[in-house]
């Protein structure tokens, strides 16, 4: 990232350049690259895809007004460049973030043990480290099954929480869910369970709810949202 010269006050111009090592792209791809549906026809037969994906960042980097650019040599790699204009944050930005800041209270987090149920390994990897900087202690599955059978061979009160993803294999959030609730052991059954999904409708929110959730998080993760989640789970295990 660089940071470039602006003459508009109030304002930044930042340069940001992401580079690959991947199979890159061809001359003659790289000339539509941004056109909806377009596919390199060499991929297109193993990666799945609708070939919106280039044509919808361009759009959006052109709605901020902003630029973004592509070299790709074939078999070596690719890079893109995308360059825009932000705003530079006020005073007023950082004194609210302090205020929202003073809501959660990390002290409450020290000691509480989450299991992390997340198939995706980039994901889990930024969950985890962002729960355990907050001071919690994090244990990782990778499918609802293994979750399941976390909760049952573990004694009562290993887990304070179950963070949920939707989405995994084998057996999936709801599934894993409904499975735990049902546990003959009432105190292992009642383990607070929340989902954290990229299933972010309305009737997404009301399905986890239906099974026995108790809350929701959309991913991304917004770090703030899941905070105050989990302070008010933990608030009321102490009541």
């Amino acid at each position: 990232m660089d940071e470039l010269s602006c003459d508009e006050p109030g304002y930044m111009i930042v340069r940001t350049s992401i580079m690959d090592t991947g199979i890159g792209m061809s001359q003659e791809y790289l000339e539509k690259i941004f056109e909806s549906f377009s596919r390199e026809r060499m991929t297109s037969s193993k990666i799945s895809g609708t070939g919106l994906g280039m044509a919808i960042v361009k759009k959006y980097v052109d709605l901020l007004g902003g630029t973004i650019d592509v070299k790709s040599v074939l078999g070596k790699g690719s890079t893109f460049v995308v360059t825009l204009k932000y705003k530079l944050a006020d005073e007023k930005y950082y004194l609210n973030k302090q205020e929202e800041n003073c809501e959660v209270d990390n002290a409450i987090f020290n000691g509480k043990h989450i299991l992390l149920a997340e198939d995706n390994d980039l994901n889990a990897e930024i969950a985890q480290t962002i729960l355990e900087r907050a001071g919690l202690c994090v244990d990782r599955v990778k499918n609802g099954i293994e979750c399941v059978n976390k909760v049952i061979e573990n004694p009562v009160g290993t887990y304070d929480v179950i963070l949920m993803d939707i989405q995994m294999p084998k057996m999936d959030g709801y599934k894993a869910t409904c499975e735990i609730r049902n546990l003959q052991d009432k105190a292992k059954a009642c383990i607070p369970i929340v989902a954290i999904t990229a299933n972010a409708f309305e009737e997404d929110k009301k399905k986890a709810i239906d099974v026995g959730m108790d809350g929701h998080i959309a991913k991304p993760i917004n770090i703030e949202d899941l905070f105050v989640v989990l302070t008010d789970i933990f608030n009321k295990q102490k009541s």
